[in-house]
């Protein structure tokens, strides 16, 4: 099984359930994106919220997938920027406790929050105040943290600092990983398109992209899409909602379905596909399988309230992982 490291932002997710879509209103969130806030409009946000009801865990794109990796006795890491703060505590315990080997630079600053305003229809939108998590740099990275690893995982979110990215490819590289990227959200694709065409195309091997994602980056709907990402990778996947997931790999092209279960908050099904998929991958199964695994996983997260399946069910997908391998 291949060793698998992420980097991203170190964040605790504030999840929080409105009755409706005024407040994204009020504070010019576009639902369904991530939203890059300051510490003054996190903090008004979160005083407005105050009286919903809300749960508080460890996450950030990357962080969720390694964390979903790692409960499935993945051995993993994790690279990451926090606050000598409880907020970073909490961050460093709910990882550690998951058997993920903690690379956690400590910072002066706050630890990183996202503030997912999940709405009735299931879909999330965050409001992310970055805080420390920001502050890791090209520098902070050292080849001993990529030795141990044969696959690299990080978030699109890391864009914004594209030294950082280059870095962390570039060492990747020298150690002989390989490397796989999900594209985060649509505005961020937006906002950074030729940077992710430039690394794709020079250091990617997997991307993983929602159909919005996918359009941002190409113009293209999800089978043409598909296959223009290819061209730039070895593996592209699309996530397509209700219609599953498209995976695609030279000319082998596979549709894989969905788990047919309720949906509740879609917060962590692309992060957690992308572990099943991953997991998958790393122990050398077929591309479909590796697709079945990813939408087992996304299935269950948005089942829950947050991005982490609570632990008594962990040895339920077990067994049900086990099942699909074996078939």
């Amino acid at each position: 099984m291949k060793k698998i490291l992420g980097i991203g932002n170190a964040l605790v997710d504030v999840m929080t359930i409105i009755e409706d879509d005024e407040i994204l209103e009020k504070f010019s969130l576009p639902k369904g994106s991530m939203t890059l806030v300051d510490a003054q409009k996190s903090a008004l946000i979160k005083e407005t919220t105050s009286g919903f009801k809300k749960a508080f865990t460890s996450g950030g794109s990357a962080a969720n997938t390694i964390h979903g990796l790692a409960k499935l006795n993945t051995n993993t890491g994790f690279i990451g920027s926090i606050g000598s703060d409880k907020t970073g505590d909490i961050f460093e315990e709910d990882m550690k406790k998951a058997g993920v080997n903690n690379i956690l630079l400590r910072r002066e600053s706050v630890t990183g929050t996202a503030v997912a305003l999940i709405s009735r229809d299931s879909q999330r939108t965050f409001a992310t105040h970055l805080g420390a998590a920001v502050e890791l740099e090209a520098d902070d990275l050292k080849k001993e943290f990529f030795k141990p690893y044969d696959i690299l995982y990080f978030e699109g979110y890391l864009i914004i600092n594209k030294p950082l990215v280059v870095e962390a490819c570039k060492l990747a590289k020298q150690n002989n990983m390989e490397i796989a990227v999900d594209l985060a959200s649509y505005n961020v694709v937006d906002a950074n398109k030729e940077n992710f065409i430039e690394i794709i195309e020079e250091y990617i091997d997997i991307v993983f992209a929602n159909e919005d994602e996918a359009k941002s980056l190409t113009g293209l709907e999800p089978v043409k899409g598909l296959g223009k990402i290819v061209d730039m990778c070895n593996i592209a996947v699309i996530k397509t909602g209700k219609e599953g997931s498209l995976i695609q790999r030279s000319e082998e092209l596979i549709k894989v379905g969905i788990l047919p279960v309720k949906c509740n908050d879609t917060t962590g099904a692309g992060d957690l596909y992308a572990s099943g998929f991953l997991y998958g991958y790393a122990g050398g199964l077929e591309l479909d399988k590796c697709g079945s695994l990813g939408t087992l996983l996304a299935g269950n997260v948005i089942e829950m309230i947050g991005a982490r399946i609570p632990d008594e069910i962990w040895p339920g997908i077990i067994k049900k992982v086990s099942k699909i391998i074996k078939e």
